[in-house]
């Protein structure tokens, strides 16, 4: 043993004397036949990825990234045991970085490969030299290389796009600026398994979302803009945004809310729509009621039989083109503007369908028409069980049948119900139980709904109505056709002389005003 270890120190100390006396030049053909003569009986490849194109230090090599975003995405820590961690501010999820000159291992298609993180501290400067180097079989070079160096791109930018925070933008009334848009983190915790709908109507959605998001090389293909409209419509409190809200956690998307009452005219809406990045969601809330777009066309009508116009109404109807009208927002929506970058979902809200333009909701520009409406038993269980708890109570029966009687509620108002009283289960069932029946007494006689109903009420009512004292058997008896068999109380006539009280009050207000016009 001691033989072998004192050859070996004496050739050691040959190359050491050979290093000093062979010209640089020499030794510098000798290890490039060594390395030749060793990569020839290898039976690997390598390929080396630097961290800056050339040798400026300024063009960093997209390459080097995505490599480093892939190797998080793959979960380092199986294959290698000593990491770098890191955390910035704008993700919420903890990064690795391979130590220097330690090895990750990876496999694709059944070929292993490697992935070893080289870091060389350069002389007389105090900056380091980082690179990675990818091994992959020589004998599939030709056919692994551009595939598996695709599939890292991708994984790369997905891990991006889940790991990175993701902002809610809304425009600041400059949008011909630099930056039209001001934003704020994006931490609406709604998801698809919190949200109160109809699991039909859910699978549906998350099917379509999915279809979409993994749908660049199909819309490429047919000739279509990579983006999709939404048209969500229901009455207040149906669950509209907080279904933007899950859409976009679920796609992992940036939201844009766009208020149009801010906007200018049609050039500001293509800059904001410019400025827009890609894998977002574009809202406009209240479509209907943002600006007045149908008087487009009826304008555009009446133009037609009327005399030409003289210099001051020319000059008139200039200033009135300064806005944000009908054509512009659908160049926004489906014109050649809309195609400015990809992954986009456009979506636009409103409580009443047929009040909307039908340019606006055609197909082709608001693709899928979601109906959100009042709660079902399916989302009401939901709602139970985020906010009580509870995934069976006896008093679900009662609550089904008041909700086969046409006495359903929207998540909105049972929320709040449940929100209140999240600490007594009980007490909010019985609460949600007598809203229905009461919503359903109330149906087809032309009165107030729920909301309507308790701003009449007053305080006391609306306690003693919650309070468990006030409940017993009877009251939970629910007839054939969902209403009570029991009479109302004094109270409960008072508020519905109050009720029909304020609908007469509105009908006469109507009339009058009709006499007016």
């Amino acid at each position: 043993m001691m033989e072998i270890l004192s050859q070996m120190w004496s050739f050691l100390g040959l190359l050491t004397v050979l290093q000093n006396i062979l010209p640089t030049q020499l030794l510098s053909v000798l290890h490039s036949f060594y390395e030749s003569l060793q990569d020839f009986f290898s039976p690997y490849y390598y390929f080396e990825i630097p961290e800056f194109n050339g040798c400026s230090g300024v063009d960093f090599n997209d390459l080097y990234r995505q490599a480093n975003f892939y190797l998080n995405s793959v979960n380092p820590s199986a294959t290698c045991r000593r990491l770098i961690l890191a955390r910035s501010k704008s993700s919420k999820c903890i990064s690795f970085t391979v130590a220097p000159n330690h090895t990750i291992h990876d496999t694709f298609n059944g070929h292993n490969l490697s992935w070893t993180h080289h870091v060389e501290t350069l002389q007389d400067t105090l900056e380091d030299k980082r690179s990675f180097t990818l091994k992959l079989p020589k004998r599939h070079r030709q056919t692994l290389l551009k595939s598996y160096l695709d599939h890292v791109s991708s994984k790369a930018e997905e891990f991006v796009r889940v790991s990175r925070e993701r902002r809610l933008f809304t425009n600041n009334g400059h949008g011909s600026c630099e930056s039209g848009w001001v934003s704020v983190p994006f931490r609406h915790p709604s998801t698809f398994d919190t949200l109160a709908l109809e699991p039909e109507l859910k699978k549906q959605i998350m099917e379509d979302l999915t279809a979409f998001a993994s749908g660049r090389e199909f819309y490429h293909r047919v000739g279509r803009a990579w983006k999709r409209g939404y048209l969500l419509y229901g009455p207040p409190g149906s669950g509209k945004s907080s279904l933007i809200a899950a859409m976009a956690n679920y796609l992992c998307y940036d939201v844009y809310d766009l208020e149009l009452t801010k906007v200018t005219d049609n050039s500001e809406l293509r800059a904001l729509l410019i400025q827009t990045t890609n894998c977002s969601i574009i809202v406009i809330e209240d479509i209907d009621c943002s600006l007045d777009l149908t008087m487009d066309r009826l304008s555009k009508r009446s133009s037609r039989s009327r005399p030409k116009p003289s210099v001051a109404m020319k000059g008139d109807a200039d200033k009135e083109n300064g806005r944000v009208t009908l054509s512009g927002l659908l160049n926004f929506t489906d014109g050649l503007w809309s195609c400015c970058g990809e992954e986009k979902i456009i979506v636009f809200t409103t409580n009443h369908r047929d009040n909307v333009d039908p340019a606006l909701v055609r197909c082709g520009r608001m693709d899928m028409h979601v109906s959100l409406g009042r709660c079902g038993m399916h989302a009401f269980r939901v709602l139970a069980r985020n906010y009580l708890n509870l995934d069976y109570h006896p008093l679900f029966q009662v609550v089904e049948s008041c909700i086969n009687s046409g006495g359903s509620l929207t998540p909105a108002q049972i929320g709040e119900v449940l929100l209140r009283n999240r600490g007594q289960p009980d007490v909010a069932l019985k609460e949600v139980v007598s809203a229905m029946q009461l919503q359903t007494q109330n149906q087809g006689c032309g009165e107030a709904d729920y909301d309507e109903i308790m701003m009449t009420r007053s305080p006391e009512s609306s306690l003693a109505m919650r309070s468990p004292e006030r409940w017993d058997a009877s009251s939970l008896k629910v007839g054939v056709n969902g209403k009570k068999k029991k009479e109302g109380s004094n109270g409960e006539k008072k508020v519905k002389f109050l009720v029909r009280l304020r609908s007469l009050t509105k009908s006469d207000k109507r009339v009058s005003s009709e006499r007016l016009e």
